[in-house]
């Protein structure tokens, strides 16, 4: 396997953790899927993102209060290289009755930063 394809199983597999550590509340894995100060582009606002960002009151308040779960639908590699991956994603966002709340697209950047893969860049279409 070449750099690039081992570069892109290890980039995929941070994606399905992040996703499955989001949908789970877990804080502590879903800090893990990051390699920190991670930027996020929303709306034309960038935020820098540090380790103790993400805390359980994100998932009762705001934008997620009625959240529920969120899913894949399409995550594309556009550019690949040994220690980068850049992803063109779409994903869905459920609320508890699993209604759809929304669908969105959005880059994510995912880097190997000393022997770690973690998400480094999120740019989102959201509102």
């Amino acid at each position: 396997m070449t750099d690039q394809y081992a570069s892109i199983a290890a980039a995929q597999k941070v994606l399905d953790d992040f996703m499955v550590a989001f949908n789970a509340r877990d804080i502590a894995a879903f800090d893990a899927t990051f390699n920190f100060p991670s930027l996020l582009l929303v709306s034309n606002k960038m935020s820098t993102v540090d380790k103790g960002h993400h805390t359980p009151e994100m998932f009762t308040q705001g934008a997620l209060a009625d959240w529920g779960h969120s899913t894949w639908d399409r995550r594309v590699v556009v550019r690949a290289d040994a220690n980068k991956v850049h992803f063109d994603c779409t994903f869905t966002r459920y609320r508890k009755d699993r209604s759809v709340m929304g669908t969105h697209d959005a880059i994510y950047v995912v880097t190997n930063e000393d022997g770690h893969w973690g998400v480094k860049i999120r740019s989102g279409f959201l509102p």
